[in-house]
């Protein structure tokens, strides 16, 4: 049995209502993606709760259906069998209670016995002058459950404010949770009142009561804020996943306003423990708030293909939507560095191969001499040399991204997946990756390129999309 009281019931129908009227206007769009997850209307942002259970993957996601420029959160939800075809499904989160009634924020899914348990932070802002950081605002750590995957059955809040640690400001969220060693575990991200990130660590016994143990930081502040973080092993090692916000520029590192990646865990979480050299996941303009999760067989990831606050734009939002997920990748360990890949599911939207000059939705890889450069749809610019490399975006289809560097030893090889409207490129194997949103005029098609070699270049069909 569903769990539901009027407010709830009030915003399900607004929901659906906003959903059937705004989805002409959205598919109308050009730049709607084949082969992407992205929002029916309105705003998507964060993943949330990515879990396998009975069969199914579950892409939960921060969604504002009411506005295409962000608003108050609900939990969108997409599932799966094969990472292929995707069904909608309707929300299975909203704003409905007194400890989330200002958005249900991003949070994870513990599943156990088929049974999915939703862990989440529930947003309120307190009427007044307040300046939300350090005052007027309740992070509340909650929980709902869910038998069938779809409806919600029981919602708890399970922590406020007074039950973490001191020294905190009102900024605590996003909780990550799992089961190891017979207990249940949860980080959530912080900001201290010296404004420096950290991350907290929970135990419980029974996933309803929680005692805090720990704190993961680092020596010197590394940004005032460590968001959306996730803690796992990848083949004996452990990573610490978070998305660091207020890391100033160095040089062509931390080029965003806000960053995203990773730190190897040396020693407990729980205990000792010692944080290696933070290292990013991405160098393009558009990703952040990665979450991973399990699916029995491998490690795998997946982005928002946005960015936060960024001062440049999307022109979808003028046909009611905005933003789009990275297509799901596999993590792997490679000398305490993690590799990031496409699933190999991906290669089953290949259609026909084509040629350069026809290149427009593609999956192209290629070997590439020590210097090269390629022209994408006349709208990026790729170019390398020395070890070096660099995405421009031009006033076709830059929307305000200007140009971002990487420097990364010798480039051997390139993969590049090309949607109507973002380019993830994955350098050396995944080693490095650059993912961005793009927006070629209409008419844009085609690649020119000089330095590569041995290429295999794939048109791509769309996602099957269930209703």
């Amino acid at each position: 049995m569903s769990y539901t009281n009027a407010l709830y019931c009030d915003l399900k129908y607004l929901v659906s209502h906003v959903e059937q009227t705004g989805k002409a206007l959205a598919a109308e769009d050009p730049y709607r993606l084949r082969f992407h997850l992205m929002p029916p209307v309105g705003w998507m942002n964060d993943p949330n709760g990515l879990c396998y259970c009975d069969g199914w993957y579950h892409v939960f996601y921060q969604y504002s259906p009411f506005n295409s420029a962000g608003g108050i959160k609900v939990w969108g939800h997409y599932r799966s069998r094969d990472l292929l075809c995707w069904e909608q499904l309707p929300v299975i989160l909203y704003p409905d209670q007194p400890w989330n009634v200002h958005g249900v924020y991003s949070g994870s899914v513990l599943v156990e016995d088929g049974v999915m348990y939703l862990y989440y932070t529930g947003n309120v802002k307190h009427m007044g002058e307040f300046d939300f950081i350090t005052n007027g605002r309740a992070s509340n750590t909650a929980m709902a459950v869910s038998r069938d995957g779809i409806t919600v059955c029981a919602n708890k809040l399970l922590m406020e404010n007074k039950d973490y640690p001191q020294g905190l400001t009102c900024h605590v969220r996003d909780p990550k949770v799992w089961a190891q060693d017979g207990r249940y575990y949860m980080i959530q991200g912080a900001r201290t009142m010296d404004n420096q990130g950290v991350i907290l660590v929970f135990e419980s016994e029974d996933k309803y009561h929680w005692k805090y143990i720990n704190m993961l930081m680092l020596p010197q502040a590394f940004g005032y804020m460590w968001e959306c973080p996730d803690l796992f092993e990848v083949d004996g090692q452990w990573f610490l996943l978070c998305s660091p916000q207020g890391v100033q520029r160095q040089g062509n590192r931390y080029q965003n306003i806000y960053t995203s990646g990773y730190f190897p865990l040396y020693g407990d979480f729980r205990s000792n423990y010692t944080l290696g050299a933070y290292e990013e996941l991405d160098n393009g303009f558009d990703f952040y708030a990665p979450q991973t999760f399990w699916d029995g067989r491998r490690r795998l990831l997946l982005g928002w293909m946005g960015m936060p606050d960024a001062e440049y734009t999307n022109p979808t939002i003028q046909n009611g939507w905005q933003h789009c997920m990275t297509v799901m990748c596999e993590l792997k360990n490679i000398g305490g560095k993690l590799l990031r890949a496409p699933v190999i599911e991906i290669e089953e939207l290949h259609l026909c191969k084509t040629d350069l000059a026809a290149a427009e939705v593609f999956d192209l890889s290629c070997t590439t001499s020590e210097a090269g450069r390629m022209v994408i749809r006349e709208c990026a610019v790729l170019e390398w040399k020395d070890g070096k490399m660099s995405l421009a975006l031009t006033e076709k289809g830059g929307t305000g991204r200007t140009i971002r560097y990487l420097e990364t030893g010798a480039i051997r090889n390139l993969r590049i997946l090309a949607d109507t409207s973002s380019l993830e490129i994955f350098v050396n194997n995944g080693e490095n990756v650059l993912s961005t949103r793009y927006y070629p005029e209409c008419g844009l098609y085609g690649i020119v390129a000089e330095g590569i070699q041995n290429i295999a270049l794939w048109e791509m069909q769309a996602l099957e999309r269930m209703k």
